[in-house]
């Protein structure tokens, strides 16, 4: 069992935490991937740094841009988490990213770097599955690396079911159309009829929830529906003012865990 099926538990409410590698600050990565855990995070999921990403918000995007005005880029992200399993030995960690930084630093050499430092899995949304499949696999399998795949309302269930032999850690569902960061659907009716068509498959994999998930009761509502749940945005905007990234982000983590555990009305 891999440190990704570890941290499934019967009955356990998975809170992954995303954040951008090098914001607020260059030399944030490693103490905000720490205050997060000790905070409550269950799963960290660091993004790389990337000046198109195509499926991330302004949020998001603006913190990718600062990271890399700070000078982030993946061999200093590598240097970071190099003591990274010193300080978080049990922690899963998934790198989150695009293929275009990656077949620059060359994809073999990446996966080796990455499994070095310890690094779990990677999510890749523009890496096409055939792709992946026909190319990479044997890549991911031979530095043990796990890939996560991007489950939307528009997937069909044969996709699904494909996606699900193929996963080794869970399966993202995103939470409706759009990027990451937009807010939560007034009308949730048909995105509980996609949690539930999805639950309903008996997947083999554990399920997290991603996109718009920033509050107590959104978050409450994804472990309702699934495994766990997947936030980024509303952390990111958390730190873009703080005088201390790592405080602010132990803070979020603690507030949004409270919050979403409190019974409701």
């Amino acid at each position: 069992m891999n440190r990704l099926q570890a941290v499934f538990q019967p009955q356990k409410k998975v809170l992954n935490m995303y954040f951008t590698a090098g914001y607020p600050a260059l030399a944030d990565t490693l103490p905000i991937a720490r205050a997060l855990v000790a905070a409550g995070a269950d799963i960290l999921e660091i993004g790389m740094p990337f000046s198109d990403p195509l499926a991330d918000g302004p949020v998001i995007q603006g913190s990718s841009t600062a990271a890399l005005a700070n000078g982030m880029n993946l061999r200093v992200l590598f240097e970071q988490l190099r003591d990274l399993r010193q300080h978080l030995p049990t922690t899963p960690v998934l790198l989150m990213g695009y293929l275009n930084p990656v077949m620059q630093f060359g994809f073999e050499e990446f996966c080796r770097a990455a499994a070095e430092v310890g690094v779990d899995g990677l999510i890749l949304p523009d890496l096409p599955l055939a792709e992946y499949q026909e190319f990479y696999a044997d890549v991911f399998a031979r530095h043990r690396l796990r890939p996560v795949f991007l489950v939307t309302p528009q997937t069909s269930e044969a996709r699904i079911r494909q996606l699900d032999e193929l996963s080794e850690s869970f399966l993202y569902l995103v939470s409706g159309p759009g990027t990451t960061g937009g807010t939560a659907p007034t009308d949730t009716s048909s995105q509980t009829a996609y949690f539930e068509r999805i639950a309903a498959m008996n997947l083999r994999n554990p399920r997290l929830i991603g996109f718009g998930i920033g509050t107590g009761s959104a978050l409450a509502r994804a472990w309702q529906h699934a495994d766990g749940a997947i936030v980024g945005s509303a952390l990111i905007q958390a730190l873009a003012t703080a005088k201390d990234a790592p405080a602010a982000a132990a803070d979020f983590v603690r507030e949004l865990r409270h919050s979403a555990e409190i019974p409701a009305v």
